[in-house]
Parts: structure tokens; C-alpha cells; sequence
């Protein structure tokens, strides 16, 4: 699979390698940054190419991710799929909904496993969270995020650079 991912991104520049890693679901920014720099680029570039990347499909998610759940739903091969996605965002989503806004932008903006945009991209979309107030905070908590990255990532390459 990796040698397929590489083959695929090989023909592109670093530039495009690390925006479409930023956009991809688990990677996001927080893989796309580090990646950016072993291919060269600094460490700012990479984190605003990552940052851009990552927004992307975020509008994506919001308006569109109940209408393609519905369409899937009605399949047999995705309707077990998409029932286990929807349970496990609103279970991490039952604690946002009580804490509100807050309680996304913290979950989007600390780099964990399982955090990120799309995640609390689609927790926003599957609580009804209006896009005027979902879309600054998602977009303010992954700001937060690439810079923890971003210095996390130049202390490690500072660390083995020497």
C-alpha cells in the first residue's frame, strides 16, 4: 500500500504531495507537515501548504456528508458502515454537544489520533452545527494544530539533523 501511495505522489512536486496528503482523512495536516520537510520544503511552507490542504474538504464534509450517508444507507454492502461511523462520531460527539463550541475547537486543535477536521468536520455536520459557526472554529482549532506540529516537527528534525 505504501509503495502504492509513493508511486502515485512520486510524479508530482513536494509542494502538491503535501497538500494532497494534508486532505487525506487520518494524515491530515499532522503527517502532511513532516512530510513536507523530509521532502525538503521548510518548515513554515510545509505547514501552510498542509494548513490549506487540510481546510479543503472541510466545507465538503459539512454540506455534504448527510446527503451521501443517506444515499449509502440505503445499500446493503454500506449501510452497516456508515451506521458504525455515524454511532461512533456522535458518541465522541455527545461530549462536544454538551460542551458546545468549545468542546470542538479543542478537539480539533489537540493532534491525537482520532482528532482532527475530518472528524470534528463530520461530528459538526452530524450534530446539526450551523456551517457560520462550525466552519471558524474547525478552521481555527486545525490552525492551532499545525503549529503544535509545526514545532514538534522542527525540534525532531533539529534533533536528528544533529
Amino acid at each position: 500500500m505504501v509503495d502504492f501511495i509513493r508511486q502515485m505522489l512520486e510524479g508530482l512536486g513536494a509542494e502538491a504531495t503535501v497538500v494532497i496528503m494534508s486532505m487525506l482523512p487520518v494524515v491530515e495536516l499532522r503527517g502532511a507537515i513532516p512530510v513536507g520537510m523530509a521532502l525538503g520544503l521548510t518548515t513554515f511552507h510545509s505547514t501552510i501548504l498542509s494548513f490549506v490542504g487540510s481546510m479543503i474538504p472541510v466545507p465538503l464534509i459539512l454540506f455534504g456528508i448527510r446527503p451521501i450517508f443517506d444515499l449509502l444507507r440505503k445499500t446493503r454492502l454500506f449501510r452497516g458502515l456508515v451506521d458504525r461511523l455515524i454511532k461512533k462520531s456522535l458518541n465522541k460527539g455527545a461530549r462536544i454537544q454538551k460542551a458546545g463550541i468549545l468542546a470542538l475547537f479543542i478537539f480539533v486543535a489537540i493532534p491525537l489520533p482520532g482528532t482532527g477536521v475530518w472528524s470534528g468536520s463530520l461530528i459538526a455536520s452530524l450534530l446539526d452545527m450551523r456551517f457560520k459557526y462550525a466552519f471558524p472554529v474547525i478552521l481555527v482549532g486545525n490552525l492551532i494544530a499545525g503549529l503544535i506540529i509545526m514545532s514538534l516537527s522542527s525540534g525532531a528534525f533539529a534533533i536528528l539533523a544533529s
